[in-house]
């Protein structure tokens, strides 16, 4: 297929009538009468404008005049715009051919700096416009071919090519589509490109995901290279599945594994899979209910030993852990310093495990130095094997389930890549996505420096950008606005700013967390939680509050959709996707919010969706439901006892996977949430918000957590449209209930 890729003219005279208008009109028409898309017109009134088209275009020409170059030799406006328009089209994009286009001047009136980033230099009137095109052209081409990673190419190509397929899936590139209506309908929204793309993996053109063989190995390749690692390993079923390999591949049964207790519940599956002991790592949390990091004395070989020492289920009080698992971010955006952990550590622990679904952006940028697993200039433990799990469709360019392992090996170990592929085996599908496949092999190209350092130094620059916008409108509504956003007191005023500022320092009032050892965490600005008035750091309920769900509920009716919602926290993210349109209009939306809130506006006039669903608010103002889910949560206390379930002691009473075993086997009693205290449940608990398990299979009920589910059933009677939502809880008739080990 042909893709557009334009060329791109710069050219103040562009619509003149002088020999500089006329030169280069006479090019773009030689260009277009070869098929080569031409875009004129551009100037450089937004250099960073201008430069953004570099991700769009196959070349620039740039026309310069005699009268804008200088004889005395100092740098006239002309060459000044100029310098300016390569260094941003170079930060981004290293390879794009840029052409001067001039009258008589020569080199000799051009400076080096400039010079050696040009990929030509055209004189007007010496050459004919044809000849001109062409070369222009063969430039083009030359780059254009050089853009596609291996695997990509590979599935263009084998699209392009028309081949008649006998293999699976059984609409055969589209074609069974468009034997039904409704088939018509799904070809034409998802195109022709994407259904012939969809094939099996019989295909022997385009290697095997399984074996790692062909382009798709090219393309892990590749993408180790980007991401300075010793191996990676594409997953088409999100890094749920990419944690699971990890631990299949290093664990067994019996095994004592040390596993942070903010992990994701794919490592707790992973935990029931494996027959695995747990000795868990406690985070600390505000009391906004944003959760903070291990405090880092809890990695020292001493305590995990001693953990290991009282935990009943651990037979060998000797033993040492398999593996350590880090969430490393947090949702929110807590993330550790790796060396430090390092350190702490040495050799203890055989290979240690940072699901960095949240993070696989750190790499390309010199402010997430030490506080990502695995990149360039980072030392190698001399035993310990470092993994890195990572979601590329969260924060890169991925496809939904695009995910990736890292594996950086030790100084006497390395991977062992045709056993570690007998776990990757047990957990990938016989029939792959290619389209997922593609993207992770595009994400990676992506990132390649400078792009990708541009991508994320601009996703970093408008995180601060909003988070200055927010306090400028704080600063003009004065007492009267409430909207904070969670982070560090001091920002720079322009720029990125200093990393230091993001660093979590011991006893700062801005995090909530006490007593942290100084440089072992940071937040990552790209992660902004949006803080809603009722309730302070403290844990103290204001008179008044807006809680968070009425406010996101609020804007996704507005066209405006956050990552996470908490009690009085909402949650957005600043991807290489951000744009200053959507951070602008989150912005206006909440003044627009807070007027409706300070007229009480009904909500069948702000909200009229939610009212369908849920009338009882039909004749309820914005401003009156706020105080009255507010008050629930003040009279309950909701922010205390949240805090406390998490902090409370976890009583492991069997394996997590002994305990899911009485699941299967259906060996459960169905209890109800007022006789739950004591029992022993055979189910993930896991609230949401945060999403963070808070019982697993195998621990028993406290009366902390009863009293939790206690409030949560109440307050969706009372609410519904804001439910409280648990997996894990069944519902049944008017009452919820947990299977737990039968008695």
């Amino acid at each position: 297929m042909k893709f557009r890729f334009p060329v791109v003219i710069i050219d103040e005279d562009w619509r003149s009538d002088s020999a500089s208008g006329l030169g280069i009109r006479a090019l773009a028409k030689a260009l277009e009468e070869l098929h080569m898309e031409v875009v004129g017109g551009f100037t450089y009134v937004d250099v960073g404008m201008v430069a953004n088209q570099a991700a769009r275009a196959s070349a620039f020409i740039v026309s310069i005049d005699d009268e804008e170059i200088n004889e005395d030799g100092a740098e006239s406006k002309a060459i000044i715009d100029l310098r300016k328009f390569i260094a941003e089209t170079r930060r981004r994009n290293a390879d794009i051919p840029i052409f001067l286009f001039g009258e008589t001047r020569t080199s000799r009136h051009i400076p080096n700096g400039i010079l050696k980033e040009l990929h030509g230099f055209i004189h007007m009137f010496e050459d004919t416009p044809e000849f001109v095109a062409r070369y222009i052209i063969r430039e083009c081409n030359n780059y254009l071919n050089s853009l596609a990673p291996p695997f990509f190419k590979a599935l263009v190509n084998y699209a392009n090519d028309g081949s008649y397929s006998w293999h699976c899936p059984g609409h055969s590139g589209g074609v069974a589509f468009l034997k039904s209506p409704v088939g018509q309908m799904f070809h034409q929204f998802f195109g022709e490109n994407m259904l012939r793309a969809d094939v099996c993996n019989a295909v022997d053109e385009l290697g095997q995901l399984l074996d790692h063989s062909g382009p798709v190995a090219a393309s892990e390749s590749n993408a180790a290279r980007i991401f300075n690692t010793d191996h990676l390993f594409f997953v088409t079923n999100g890094t749920s599945t990419s944690n699971k390999i990890v631990w299949h591949a290093n664990v067994a049964s019996d095994d004592v594994v040390v596993v942070d207790r903010n992990c994701h519940k794919s490592v707790l599956h992973a935990l029931m899979m494996t027959g695995t002991i747990p000795i868990f790592m406690q985070p600390t949390r505000n009391h906004l209910g944003i959760i903070g990091p291990i405090p880092q004395e809890e990695f020292s070989p001493a305590r995990i030993a001693e953990k290991i020492k009282n935990n009943p289920l651990v037979r060998d009080k000797q033993a040492k852990p398999r593996i350590l698992t880090i969430t490393q971010s947090t949702y929110d955006g807590i993330v550790y310093n790796v060396e430090m952990i390092k350190q702490t550590l040495g050799d203890y622990i055989d290979n240690l495990h940072f699901d960095e679904a949240w993070l696989p952006h750190a790499v390309f940028h010199s402010f997430y130095h030490e506080f990502h697993a695995i990149g360039p200039n980072r030392p190698r433990s001399q035993h310990v094997m470092v993994y890195a799990t990572q979601s590329t469709h969260k924060l890169l360019a991925g496809l939904s389930q695009a995910s990736q392992i890292l594996v950086q090996d030790s100084e006497e170990r390395k991977l062992d890549e045709f056993r570690f592929n007998e776990a990757f085996l047990m957990h990938t599908s016989t029939s792959p996505q290619y389209a997922i496949i593609a993207s992770c092999d595009v994400a990676a190209a992506m990132m390649e420096p400078p792009g990708g350092t541009a991508l994320v130094q601009e996703s970093i620059f408008e995180s601060l950008e909003f988070r200055r916008a927010m306090r400028k409108v704080d600063d003009e509504f004065g007492d009267s606005w409430w909207f904070k956003v969670w982070g560090p007191d001091v920002l720079a005023e322009n720029g990125v700013g200093s990393r230091d500022q993001w660093v979590l320092h011991s006893e700062e009032s801005w995090h909530g967390f006490g007593s942290l050892s100084s440089g072992f965490n940071m937040l990552d600005p790209i992660k902004a939680t949006i803080v809603t008035p009722g309730l302070d750091i403290s844990g103290r309920f204001g008179l008044w509050g807006i809680p968070a769900a009425l406010v996101t509920k609020y804007l996704a009716e507005h066209g405006v959709v956050v990552e996470k919602t908490g009690l009085y926290s909402f949650f957005v993210m600043f991807t290489i996707g951000i744009t200053k349109g959507r951070w602008n209009s989150l912005v206006t939306e909440l003044q627009q919010f807070k007027a409706d809130y300070d007229q009480n506006q009904p909500l069948w006039r702000v909200m009229p969706e939610f009212v369908a669903k849920y009338p009882r608010y039909e004749r309820v103002g914005l401003c009156d439901l706020a105080a009255q889910i507010h008050e629930a949560y003040r009279s309950h206390d909701v922010a205390r006892v949240t805090t406390e379930m998490y902090l409370s002691d976890m009583q492991p009473m069997m394996k997590p996977s002994v305990a899911f075993e009485h699941l299967a086997h259906r060996k459960v009693d169905r209890v109800p949430i007022d006789r739950l205290e004591g029992r022993v449940t055979t189910m993930l608990l896991t609230p949401y918000p945060p999403g963070i398990p808070l019982l697993i299979p195998g621990e028993r009920f406290n009366s902390t957590i009863v009293q939790f589910l206690q409030f949560a059933r109440a307050f969706n009677e009372k609410f519904p449209g804001f439910d409280t939502d648990v997996h894990g809880l069944v519902r049944d008739g008017n009452d919820y209930f947990v299977d737990c080990v039968k008695l």
